[in-house]
């Protein structure tokens, strides 16, 4: 357990909101800091706005503006993520806002795209931190290190990757604050073994039956891209190709099994869906001809399907364990991807030869 006394009562903590904020790292963190008692002030940077979540999930109007608010009043500043971060970096009240709470030592925790506020404000140059993946370039850019882990703490920064992360992240926060020791019942931050689902659940996060819910979507889909793959194994006659196959059908049942364990650790089975998934598979490559250079660019389709169906999975739910799954899911397509673009590329460019050009021909006016 964090060890701290129970001092939340009189803390007040800002958390900054724009237009499509990524609604589950606004609204864990906000219900996280209320139910400990805390003063939780909605900074944005209009005050007659209503401001809608990314989702559709979040409506909610701002407290007060960081026109007008003083950073040395809150003992925190919260930067969620989704696509409002993009929108609070261009508003140079805002920028200046965070740039004064850091400069007065206020914790200042940013998640998800939340660092592009830092970035703005030259905030990063020599830290150790962390946010989304498609900003992992952007902050070495800004002088920082980047470091792929739930939750990075560098004095009074503190940051975090996507939703997977948040009941890490609001808990490392909540601790910081004076709230932990027994009486919280919070786990450890470090812990890997929490049931952090529980926690987040119990913020206004996915609950069980969304989690379930996208373990059997990305179930459906693995289970119908194997039987996909097995059939065009059977189907193809270059051996290089055959051994690209199989080392993919080899993935996939490595994912089938990680899924299945899981959503039987949660006590959930597999859907109908997942389960008469290898069934639609079936019908489709029956109907897939047997040509390589077909088969090739078939299975690259399945491949750039699931990319983007797990790639959605991998930014949505507040679990950690099941985030991690689907961006190994992710990991692993994207590099089965790469692989099979090589190949088909290869296969094609040996049947297109150039024409032989013509030599001694006259040419006639």
């Amino acid at each position: 357990m964090t060890e701290h006394n129970n001092h939340s009562g009189n803390k007040k903590v800002a958390i900054l909101i724009e237009q499509a904020v990524e609604d589950a790292e606004f609204t864990v963190p906000y219900n996280g800091f209320k139910q400990a008692g805390m003063e939780v002030v909605v900074l944005g940077s209009r005050m007659n706005e209503k401001y809608q979540g990314k989702r559709g999930k979040l409506s909610i109007q701002a407290d007060g503006t960081t026109t007008e608010a003083i950073a040395a009043e809150f003992d925190a500043v919260i930067i969620p993520g989704g696509m409002a971060p993009d929108k609070m970096r261009r508003n140079l009240n805002t920028v200046r806002f965070v740039q004064e709470a850091i400069q007065q030592g206020k914790l200042v925790a940013a998640v998800c795209h939340g660092p592009q506020v830092l970035i703005e404000g030259d905030l990063l140059k020599g830290k150790q931190v962390t946010g989304f993946s498609a900003i992992a370039k952007d902050i070495t850019n800004a002088g920082a290190n980047y470091l792929d882990e739930p939750l990075v703490v560098d004095g009074n920064l503190i940051t975090s990757r996507e939703p997977g992360d948040l009941a890490i992240f609001t808990t490392a926060i909540l601790s910081r604050l004076g709230y932990g020791g027994k009486d919280a019942a919070l786990p450890n931050e470090k812990d890997t073994g929490a049931e952090w689902w529980k926690l987040a659940d119990a913020w206004g996060g996915s609950t069980k039956g969304d989690i379930s819910k996208g373990l059997n979507v990305a179930l459906t889909g693995e289970r119908y891209s194997l039987e996909a793959f097995e059939k065009y194994l059977e189907k193809e006659s270059d051996s290089e190709v055959k051994s690209l196959f199989q080392q993919i059908i080899s993935n996939k049942q490595r994912h089938i099994e990680k899924l299945e364990t899981y959503l039987q650790r949660l006590g959930e089975k597999p859907s109908l869906g997942a389960n008469i998934a290898n069934q639609y598979a079936k019908v489709k490559t029956a109907l897939t001809g047997s040509d390589d250079i077909y088969q090739l660019r078939s299975a690259l389709g399945d491949v750039q399907t699931g990319i983007g169906d797990i790639g959605n999975l991998s930014a949505t739910f507040t679990d950690p364990v099941a985030t991690a799954i689907f961006k190994q899911i992710y990991q692993d397509l994207l590099k089965s991807e790469q692989q099979l673009v090589e190949l088909y590329k290869g296969r094609t460019t040996a049947q297109v030869q150039p024409p032989k050009p013509t030599t001694g021909a006259a040419i006639s006016m």
